[in-house]
């Protein structure tokens, strides 16, 4: 079960991806308590994660798009599409409690290998940076032996000084935006339907995050409500992302909070279905 203390779903309801930040650290306090956090962290399902924590220059080498802040977090596990789909699950916990202590994140899954190895080294041999996309990320999609850093995470405090226009729209007109409840269905769903706590709970998986903010999770619903399966729809690829999957645990973690937060018990299961990571929630 979360910690009821923390006000978890104002923090999902509020977190947005941030791409300036101050080029302070983290405060003691604050890092202190996002790593008692993880060290504490109790899952639905057993995996083989790493969350390491590594100090960045304020450049743009590491996040091409921005200068990095001082403080960062890297994910690190093997790269099939359930162990994938288990760090934006466990991720965005992470994440989302970030936000709740006033910590601002943004997932990159491009970000520069190379970079990434120099200032924290994990990979098995110099040969492994060959298979980035264009030295962005660590594969170009396809499933590479050992293990590898799924995404990263800047973690700082936002810097709202001189954004630029572009970053002004995006934020308003791009990031924040989500499809209602009503698109997201497999089969043909009337959402008055659902009982309150289930819709309430898929309202918040709703809301994750997502690379291009393309949400292309797709919510199953049993008949009489008890069970509910979250997954991409079969065949999908996107466009710019290699690793979708990650996505669906991103979205299947709002939607434990979710139920969590309901006083909801379920079982949970992850499986592999037509090349894609399916999570099962059996509600009891």
């Amino acid at each position: 079960m979360l910690n009821p203390s923390v006000p978890w779903e104002n923090a999902i309801r509020t977190r947005r991806s941030v791409r300036k930040y101050k080029l302070e650290p983290l405060s003691q306090e604050h890092h202190d308590a996002l790593s008692q956090f993880i060290q504490t962290l109790t899952l639905p399902f057993e995996h083989d994660i790493e969350c390491r924590f590594f100090k960045a220059d304020p450049t743009k080498k590491l996040y091409f798009s921005m200068v990095s802040p001082p403080d960062n977090l890297a994910f690190i596990a093997p790269t099939d599409s359930l162990s994938l789909s288990k760090v934006g699950f466990l991720g965005e916990l992470i994440l989302i409690y970030a936000n709740s202590l006033g910590i601002s994140t943004c997932w990159y899954g491009h970000y520069h290998l190379a970079e990434l190895e120099r200032l924290s080294p994990h990979l098995p041999s110099p040969d492994c940076l060959k298979t980035s996309n264009m030295g962005f990320g660590y594969s170009k999609g396809e499933e590479v032996e050992g293990r590898r850093a799924i995404c990263v995470t800047p973690l700082g405090y936002h810097d709202t000084s001189g954004l630029r226009l572009v970053d002004r729209m995006t934020e308003t007109f791009i990031s924040y935006k989500r499809k209602p409840l009503e698109e997201l269905f497999i089969q043909p769903m009337v959402v008055s339907t659902l009982n309150e706590p289930l819709r309430h709970a898929l309202d918040l998986a709703r809301l994750a995050p997502s690379a291009a903010n393309s949400q292309h999770w797709r919510f199953e619903v049993s008949d009489d409500q008890s069970t509910v399966k979250i997954a991409m729809p079969p065949g999908y690829k996107h466009l710019k992302w290699e690793h979708p999957n990650v996505d669906i645990g991103i979205c299947a973690a709002h939607f434990w909070v979710g139920l969590n937060l309901l006083g909801l018990t379920s079982s949970v299961t992850l499986t592999l279905e037509e090349g894609r990571a399916v999570w099962t929630f059996n509600l009891k």
